[in-house]
């Protein structure tokens, strides 16, 4: 298939995929004797480990070297299995601040009442306080020293 046919089947962009092939992301991809791009299931397979890869936020310089070791005639089974397990922990860091970020929203609207009251409270007290200051200034008679020059 083509690169246009595969971009539907994968639903990643033409660009993006001369892009995976460009960066060794997937295989160099054959060409026809006119020289259009010949893209079998091997390939399609390819761009959806990167894709689905990428959506879990793996970087390309990992990527790229997973898919060396997975390329390479040696068994790399272990260091394969340490650059899925690094990508985990940082997706679960990323869950685990996601999930803070949703459980204090929670807590926002779930006490908004009792919370803006409170805040409203403490932050007129603040504007009386910085009012209070400012008039105080106003009222203190200016050092006659400043102006002789």
């Amino acid at each position: 298939m083509n690169i246009k046919e595969a971009s539907e089947k994968t639903g990643v962009s033409s660009a993006a995929i001369r892009y995976y092939e460009k960066e060794s992301l997937i295989p160099a991809i054959d060409r026809t004797p006119v020289g259009n791009r010949d893209i079998d299931d091997r390939i399609i397979r390819r761009i959806r480990f990167v894709t689905q890869m990428r959506a879990a936020g793996m970087s390309i310089e990992n990527l790229r070297r997973y898919i060396q070791l997975f390329d390479a005639q040696e068994d790399n089974t272990k260091e394969q299995k340490a650059l899925l397990q690094e990508q985990l922990g940082v997706m679960e860091e990323k869950r685990d601040d996601l999930q803070a970020a949703i459980d204090h929203l929670n807590y926002k609207l779930n006490h908004f009442y009792d919370h803006m009251e409170s805040t409203e409270e403490e932050l007129r007290a603040l504007e009386r306080e910085h009012a209070d200051k400012v008039a105080k200034q106003d009222d203190t008679p200016e050092d006659e020293s400043d102006h002789n020059f």
